[in-house]
């Protein structure tokens, strides 16, 4: 398995190139924009990693969205894992996943892995920036593996739903995490979803405070001592993370489990589900 200063969650530009012939790895080009959802298959076909796979947010990493979901529901983790299979992965195959946005599209399916009992998974840390500067060719070729049979193992302990989320708010049980902007956070604006504004109660930790300036993640000891501040000696376990539709949130989820602090959960319809109902409280302004 993939080893790096963070263990294996993440890895390093100048490590990957090193290992970049190796057969049981695979990359997958995760980039993305919501505001034109074409966009990151284009760019991939311009140029990516040698031997990446196109992973796209909607199509392969995302259900269709539904009357109560959320704007990017879980996958079923069956079709997940066939389409996984196709692509040659394997329960010994070592994953690598980036973006060209420090991890923001890319952390999606590194966690998505994990849920489904795949750990050998690692964020290529700085993305295709760090690719880039440490040497790293981009290639337009599509490749092609043989396809492969990945049994999935979902773990449904990894994340929480809307219901359950209410129901331990208000028993004190949970800590909800929002990974949002700050001015999105505090409803000064939403350019996406109908409603402005963040679950009540909820800590914002904007997912570009895990990052150095040069847009890789900041060192083990730097996160754990942002997230003790924000969290106090609340329990991971107890953290919930939440963004705009589940995918973001999964940045500050890597960035606590790089930290040390494992255990947090993802809220997987975060504030785009929450909205859904309108009986569910909503709070504007910095607390």
């Amino acid at each position: 398995m993939i080893q790096s200063s963070s263990g294996s969650n993440l890895i390093d530009a100048r490590t990957l190139l090193s290992r970049s012939q190796n057969l049981d790895l695979r990359p997958f080009d995760c980039r993305f924009s919501l505001a034109d959802p074409g966009q990151g298959r284009r760019a991939y076909l311009d140029g990516h990693l040698p031997g990446a796979l196109y992973a796209h947010l909607d199509e392969h990493l995302s259900d269709p969205i539904g009357p109560r979901t959320g704007r990017h529901p879980l996958p079923d983790p069956s079709r997940l894992a066939v389409w996984l299979g196709a692509c040659g992965v394997t329960p010994r195959t070592q994953v690598v996943v980036y973006d060209d946005m420090g991890g923001a599209f890319a952390v999606r399916l590194w966690w998505l892995l994990r849920w489904i009992g795949h750990e050998r998974v690692a964020l290529l840390d700085g993305g295709l920036q760090a690719w880039i500067a440490a040497g790293g060719e981009l290639v337009p070729e599509e490749p092609t593996y043989a396809p492969e049979e990945l049994v999935p193992r979902p773990d449904d302990t990894r994340w929480i739903s809307t219901d359950a989320l209410v129901a331990e708010l208000a028993k004190g049980r949970a800590a909800v995490v929002d990974a949002r902007a700050p001015d999105r956070f505090r409803g000064e604006q939403e350019p996406i979803d109908p409603v402005a504004g963040h679950i009540p109660g909820a800590i914002n930790l904007p997912l570009t405070g895990n990052l150095d300036g040069d847009g890789c993640f900041l060192g083990p000891a730097a996160l754990r001592e942002r997230f003790v501040q924000a969290i106090g000696d609340t329990s991971p376990a107890c953290i919930v993370h939440s963004c705009g539709s589940g995918v973001n949130a999964c940045h500050n989820l890597l960035a606590m489990e790089v930290a040390g602090l494992h255990g947090s959960r993802l809220y997987e319809g975060s504030w785009s589900e929450w909205i859904r109902s309108p009986e569910r409280p909503v709070a504007v302004g910095a607390g």
